[in-house]
């Protein structure tokens, strides 16, 4: 047999044709854009088709959650997806369908978008592969990016990502801008303008990173930095609903987050303090305080429906837990099954069950029962347990002798001494219906009485906390309630951690409590603490980060399920938790780390490609420019006035508030002191937080809902603000202070009053433009306004004060 030997020369010829067409498929490829399933696919399948077509409903016998229910014929014999065949798919034909009756979404909601569908097809077209949620899966061990290694660990990631994209970062910040920046983020106080020129001309070339230590070492680091905690923990001083009355020692509470971020105590030990500080093997006053974090919630001390009132408390204390330290929306699953995320109802009794030995936060008649702990030395203790059963038994025997007497009254009387009127009646007739040693009896005893509460009062007052005095005895199983309905119960449950997460049934440990608790609660704190737990690290990583960018790694830091925002920087927010954990939990250095990076030291400076590339900044190529919270404003203008109290620690002070703002309250100006003005000049985070009244200066500058877990406070920029800020009584107070101030300062030189107070508020030194504008606008307002010097100058303070510059981070 002959074989034809290939023309060794025309193959040859053929070889740039051929290497041609190989690299023209090759660039068609690259150009037809890829997708990810769980950061591109599952949000669109979430979003639009799940709540039909999901893990709880499946319509049609169509379900879309998984690649087996998705890829398998329905009983009308289609299939939804034909994976590497998006054309012959039945959910591309439904979605892009002009004819109403035919497409999905149904007529009532809105089709999905060009880019939806794009994505859709893509995804089928690549084989529609399905792979688990990116935020549950196992954090796995990452490293920087390749040939990063003499980049900051922080700028490997970001920097790959910007290169992969094409995309320019902005300059680095100036010296002055950066450290205004520091000062606020670590802080929430700004720099005077002293320490900003220091800082612009120190040439050590480790003078940034020395700033940085010193600020976190700094009082007021814990301090700006707690009050982001007590946003998450729905942190306030009173119960809410229609008496609103105050929690005693909230505020010790308040200062025990300050300490713990002052002593920079590991995150773990902070969650495991709060979640079971009366089950720990050394419960300690500063314990029994983290746990007051279960009484930080509305209680309604009059409920129509007692029952519902005890489930929706615990519903409260749940939603906290699992959004802010897990991001979880596990609240989504009391009623039914989570309709997106794979939590059942099941498991939300579940977790119910760890926290079901939990008191409610008191009882009518006596609002601090389960509430108060008793945290004095055990010396004292035992006096006053000794001088309470004393007055107890004493007050029993007085007891049996006056109904001796009301028996052999009259029916009126009676009735009398069974109300308020009780005491009265005694008074006037206990003695006529006695025998004289009877009625000799009960004068001894009432003198006994008085003595033992005179011994009383002299005894040292005794320290409480609020905390978990008392646990329920009673407990019965706990059971899934059917739609929610306590009224309904089904199934019972154990204790046990959602199925997502694979880690099987708790571990119990007998624990020696003051509040007689069983340890529930201390096995889902070490379980939400280990270092296997998926989500932790990475919630709180990413918190960090969040408030240090003005957004997180992920934008929805209460939210890691299905219907939160994916992550911009996976790998970034992973290693982050892992250092993190690494670390020994330790929050100092993961601030240190990212305040020290070059994406943290970018300027806000406006790069028009990039911009055009990545409009809202995902990739962070520049740095947001934010406005100043609330109690940021309120602090920068005691500071910059000169009259800001750094007084640490205590119970909450009360501002001045109008009577127009007092009688929003159903009994105007209930509950509300008065405290001193040294106290009201404290920082913002000493305000005495009450639900129905929180002052007009924190309000209209967007202070959260303090009946709810807040993962971000919104940012607005309204009417309300600029009224507050020229019209507000507080402001316009400040201004006159500003103003004596600057006579102080700088005499009676008008030039020189306006160049110190453009720098006070700036923390720059105004140039010559800026102090003519100043000068112009006093000059106005005395020739055309008629003021004198005085409130022109105490009005140019209150411009001042106004200005962008000061009002916003750059």
């Amino acid at each position: 047999m002959a074989f034809c030997r290939p023309d060794l020369r025309a193959v040859i010829s053929l070889l740039p044709v051929l290497l041609m067409l190989v690299l023209a498929a090759e660039v068609r490829a690259a150009e037809e854009p890829t997708v990810d399933f769980a950061n591109d696919v599952r949000p669109v399948l979430a979003r639009r088709c799940y709540a039909c077509h999901g893990p709880t409903v499946q319509e049609a016998d169509l379900a879309l959650h998984d690649f087996e229910s998705a890829t398998s014929e329905t009983e009308s014999g289609i299939r939804p997806i034909i994976p590497g065949d998006a054309e012959n798919s039945e959910i591309i034909y439904r979605i892009t369908e002009t004819d109403p009756d035919l497409r999905m979404p149904p007529p009532e909601q809105e089709p999905l978008t060009e880019e939806e569908v794009r994505i859709l097809r893509t995804w089928i077209n690549e084989g529609a592969e399905y792979n688990q949620h990116w935020a549950f899966q196992p954090l796995s061990q990452v490293s920087p990016p390749a040939g990063s290694e003499n980049q900051h660990p922080v700028d490997a990631f970001i920097n790959a990502q910007l290169d992969d994209a094409g995309i320019r970062p902005a300059p680095p910040a100036d010296r002055a801008t950066l450290i205004r920046r520091l000062y606020y983020d670590l802080t929430g106080l700004p720099p005077s303008p002293e320490d900003v020129e220091a800082f612009v001309n120190d040439p050590a070339p480790d003078a940034y990173e020395k700033r940085v230590d010193k600020l976190l070492a700094s009082p007021q680091y814990g301090e700006r930095w707690a009050r982001h905690w007590l946003d998450v923990v729905r942190y306030a001083e009173t119960n809410s609903f229609e008496r609103d009355n105050a929690k005693p020692n909230a505020w010790k509470y308040r200062d025990y987050v300050i300490d713990a971020f002052n002593s920079d105590k590991p995150y773990d030990q902070f969650l495991r303090e709060q979640l079971a500080g009366d089950e720990l093997d050394e419960v300690t006053r500063e314990t029994l305080i983290a746990a007051g974090f279960y009484r930080l919630g509305i209680w309604d001390d009059e409920p129509a429906d007692p029952l519902l009132a005890r489930y929706d408390e615990l519903d409260s204390i749940i939603t906290t837990i699992s959004q802010g330290m897990l991001g979880l929306t596990v609240n989504c699953a009391r009623c039914h099954d989570h309709k997106i995320d794979p939590i059942s109802q099941a498991d939300y009794y579940s977790m119910l069950a760890f926290l079901d030995e939990l008191t409610p936060y008191g009882t009518r008649g006596n609002p601090d029962e389960y509430s108060q702990v008793d945290v004095s030395n055990e010396t004292l203790r035992a006096k006053y347990a000794e001088n309470e059963r004393q007055l107890r038994e004493l007050r029993d025997q007085m007891h049996t002798i006056e109904q001796e007497g009301i028996v052999k009254m009259s029916a009126e009387d009676q009735r009398a001494t069974e109300g308020n009127r009780r005491k009265r009646i005694l008074n006037q007739k206990l003695e006529q219906y006695l025998d004289s040693r009877t009625w000799e009896t009960y004068q001894e005893l009432k003198a006994r009485e008085k003595e033992l509460i005179d011994e009383q009062k002299q005894l040292p007052p005794r320290e409480t906390v609020m905390s978990i005095a008392q646990v329920r005895q009673d407990i019965e199983p706990t059971r899934i309630m059917l739609r929610g309905n306590p009224h309904v119960p089904g199934d019972v449950v154990q204790p046990a951690f959602p199925d997502l997460f694979g880690d099987g049934s708790p571990e119990f440990v007998e624990v020696n409590s003051p509040s007689g608790s069983n340890g529930k609660r201390r096995a889902l704190a070490e379980w939400m603490t280990d270092e296997d737990n998926m989500l932790t690290a990475r919630v709180m990583a990413n918190r960090i980060w969040q408030h240090h960018f003005g957004r997180g790694i992920v934008r929805t830091p209460n939210n890691f399920g299905l219907l939160g925002a994916p992550p911009t920087h996976p790998d970034l927010l992973n290693w982050l938790a892992q250092a993190f954990m690494e670390g020994g939990w330790k929050m100092k250095p993961l601030h240190r780390l990212i305040v020290t990076s070059d994406a943290y030291r970018r300027s806000s400076q406006h790069v028009e490609a990039s911009w055009q590339a990545d409009p809202n900044n995902d990739l962070f190529w520049r740095f947001d420019l934010r406005r100043l919270s609330a109690e940021e404003i309120r602090d920068s203008v005691l500071a910059v006035t000169g009259t800001l109290n750094l007084k640490t620690h205590g119970p909450s002070f009360y501002p001045e508030l109008s009577q127009e703002v007092l009688s929003t309250q159903s009994k105007p100006g209930y509950g509300w002191g008065k405290s001193s003005e040294a106290e009201r000049n404290r920082r913002s985070i000493y305000i005495f937080i009450k639900r129905s009244l929180i002052p007009p200066e924190l309000a209209s500058f967007d202070f959260p809902d303090t009946d709810v877990t807040c993962e971000a406070r919104f940012i607005t920029i309204q009417p309300a603000q600029a009224l507050a800020m020229i019209n507000g009584e507080f402001l316009n107070d400040q201004a006159d202070t500003f103003a004596d101030r600057l006579r102080r300062e700088a005499g009676d030189d008008v030039s020189a009053q306006v160049s110190r107070g453009l720098q006070l508020v700036t923390t720059r030194e105004p140039d010559e433009q800026d102090i003519a504008d100043g000068l112009q606008l006093i000059e106005e307002l005395k020739t055309e306004h008629g003021l004198s010097e005085e409130n022109a100058l105490k009005y140019f303070c209150l411009y001042a004060l106004n200005l962008n510059e000061f009002l916003f981070v750059d």
